[in-house]
């Protein structure tokens, strides 16, 4: 209950970050956000307490769910200490806006991710807003590069999930059903191949879904930066979050595979054996 009870809290800190640290919010917005963080945070606490599995994948299988959670964490707290340098710069806010101006400026170079980003933008947007999503981008893109080379670190180098023991698929996946039809290993082969190819498009995918419905919605500025940072953290996040789900069901078909094999070279090894 009390490792519940702290993930909770740190999923409600995580969406809390930008309203606490950026100044001049309205009040409006402050009490959507401490109502969405306890909503989180509630449904966080149930998950992990409860025994039976939910919608979490990968609950006990340590430490997917926590490596992407400091990715996020990493890359919105981040941000919203860029963002609020714009407005109170401090020693901690410029050395990041540094280094995210040299992370953006490296990856800014034609059909990026990051020129697709700021292609996105209206023409009309200021040279602050065209600036923040350059740096932004760059930085919460490194940020989910970082975290998809530990995962696969992880599961190449250290033999994740199988170095913490029995692996139980119903709990690390409540969302896959065995019994939905066809062999389990080729459904769970098929569906590593499609999640990392969607991860592997959606940053090139995303910007110009929203460039084409830019009469549609409000186009990014800096006026609502709450949605700017939630924005650039998706963008980069959902992908990254994609693309390990997809090596972690890979490897995991790979478990599968390696177990038949040793059970049909049991079974042929037993009846070879005389009598």
């Amino acid at each position: 209950m009390i490792s519940a009870a702290a993930r909770g809290l740190l999923v409600a800190i995580l969406i809390m970050t930008p309203a606490l640290m950026l100044p001049g919010l309205a009040s409006d917005s402050t009490q959507i956000v401490l109502i969405a963080a306890l909503l989180a945070a509630i449904l966080t606490f149930v998950e992990y307490n409860s025994s039976f599995p939910s919608i979490v994948e990968f609950r006990d299988a340590a430490p997917f769910n926590r490596l992407r959670f400091l990715a996020l964490f990493f890359t919105v707290f981040l941000l919203s200490a860029i963002l609020k340098g714009i407005t109170q710069p401090t020693a901690l806010t410029s050395a990041l806006t540094s280094i995210g101006t040299i992370v953006g400026n490296s990856i800014d170079f034609p059909f990026s991710p990051v020129r697709l980003m700021v292609l996105m933008l209206p023409e009309d947007a200021s040279f602050e807003t065209v600036s923040f999503v350059r740096n932004a981008a760059g930085l919460a893109y490194v940020i989910s590069l970082v975290a998809m080379t530990a995962f696969l670190i992880l599961v190449r180098v250290l033999n994740w999930p199988a170095r913490g023991g029995v692996f139980n698929v119903w709990v690390n996946l409540p969302l896959f059903d065995p019994t939905a039809g066809g062999d389990v290993l080729v459904r769970l082969q098929r569906d590593a191949r499609v999640n990392i190819a969607l991860g592997f498009l959606l940053p090139f995918l995303v910007p110009a879904v929203v460039k084409m419905a830019a009469d549609l919605i409000d186009p990014i500025t800096l006026q609502n930066p709450q949605t700017l940072i939630w924005t650039i953290s998706a963008w980069a996040f959902l992908p990254a979050s994609i693309i390990m789900r997809g090596i972690a069901m890979g490897k995991i078909a790979d478990m599968i595979q390696e177990k038949r094999r040793r059970a049909y070279a049991d079974a042929d090894a037993k009846g070879l054996q005389p009598a």
